[in-house]
């Protein structure tokens, strides 16, 4: 599966757009670790996903 260029290249380079496309706070994306992941269940692949970076307490 090809992941979809444009936007994976655009949010790997600017976190932030994606925090102000959900009215969050552009900061928030100091927080996250933008990657690629692949769920094995007959290799169904998310092209990308927002990850903390840290472990925080809810």
């Amino acid at each position: 599966m090809k992941t979809d260029t444009i936007f994976y290249r655009l949010f790997q380079s600017f976190p932030s757009i994606f925090f102000e496309l959900i009215n969050h706070s552009p900061t928030e994306a100091q927080a996250y670790q933008f990657a690629s992941v692949e769920v094995k269940q007959l290799a169904f692949r998310i092209d990308g996903v927002f990850l903390p970076t840290t472990t925080t307490a809810q």
